[in-house]
């Protein structure tokens, strides 16, 4: 490939126009930190005798503040920090915080992927349907009472005409909690952004040249969608998910600070963040560490997601 023909491919463009915006940059670094931080969670937190342990109790080393060591005298020292310090203080039961943190940063990137994941698989089969079926009309015999863009978008309008939140609490305050029934239900109740965008992509795409020429060639249905209308509408369902996580790992983090989330022993961001409201004057860091880690990872995926938007499209790219 030729330096001019990079330069003109569109891929080219996006990223030429995302890296002249400072603050999605910075959140793109920040995203893939918090990728880092997850995976060396995962290494350091779990296994039969992990080398930070997020759920061993130590009562005599209770309420010790960031960069405390241990006390040597009441704790045996097997059950003494690895690092030799408690990075991140320890709680009301002398865990280290630190530890939980890490283990947190993997259920928050598990739960906002998995639960994008879902919901972006179902966004798009249905705007794909509504976007390019949309005239047909459905019923029963010759009688035909709507068409599939209408019963869709009935659908989406449906579903963003109650509260987000309240029903996902209403659901999982009535199913048993687990980390998997919180990804399902998160997925299954965000899916409407990324619907209306992919039928709109769809809406704007199938008058477009190229897509005569591939139902020319025999292209119908499903190959059509999926082969040729979907990849070119890939840019807002990106923008969709990229925000989507941010808000999936928001949601988890206000369900588990309320007691709905992911049970014990399992550590997140959300319940540490809510054992450590009872001491927000004598331990202010149980507080502080996890709120700051939400602000942060949250706002770096709302502006990596921003750049993204920018960059895919055309008029704000030129400006």
């Amino acid at each position: 490939m030729t330096p001019r023909a990079r330069g003109d491919s569109p891929g080219w463009l996006v990223w030429r126009a995302f890296r002249r915006n400072g603050p999605a940059v910075v959140g793109l670094g920040v995203v893939l930190g918090f990728f880092l931080i997850a995976l060396v969670g995962v290494a350091l937190t779990k296994g039969a005798q992990p080398v930070l342990d997020p759920r061993e109790v130590r009562l005599p080393d209770r309420l010790q503040g960031p960069f405390a060591r241990p006390n040597r005298v009441a704790v045996p020292a097997a059950s003494w920090p690895r690092l030799g310090v408690y990075l991140f203080g320890t709680d009301e039961l002398g865990r280290d915080v630190f530890a939980r943190m890490l283990e947190g940063a993997f259920v928050s990137l598990s739960v906002g992927f998995v639960a994008v994941g879902l919901a972006v698989m179902i966004g798009i089969v249905l705007g794909g349907l509504a976007g390019h079926y949309g005239p047909v009309r459905l019923g029963l015999g010759r009688v035909r009472l709507l068409t599939v863009d209408t019963l869709v978008t009935g659908i989406i309008d449906v579903m963003l005409s109650f509260p987000t939140f309240f029903l996902i609490l209403t659901v999982v305050a009535i199913i048993k909690p687990s980390i998997w029934n919180i990804m399902i239900v998160i997925g299954l109740t965000s899916w409407e952004g990324t619907a209306r965008f992919v039928r709109a992509e769809i809406l704007s795409l199938r008058e477009r040249e190229f897509i005569h020429a591939a139902q020319a060639a025999g292209a119908r249905g499903p190959r059509l969608i999926f082969r040729h209308l979907i990849p070119n509408a890939i840019g807002p369902v990106l923008v969709s998910a990229t925000l989507g996580v941010a808000g999936a790992i928001l949601t988890e983090s206000s369900l588990s600070f309320l007691g709905f989330g992911v049970p014990p022993p399992d550590a997140t961001w959300g319940n540490i963040l809510a054992d450590g409201k009872r001491f927000i004057f004598d331990a202010p860091w149980l507080t502080l560490i996890p709120g700051t880690a939400i602000l942060v990872v949250v706002l770096a995926f709302n502006l990596f997601g921003e750049g993204l938007r920018e960059a895919f499209n055309p008029r704000l790219r030129e400006g």
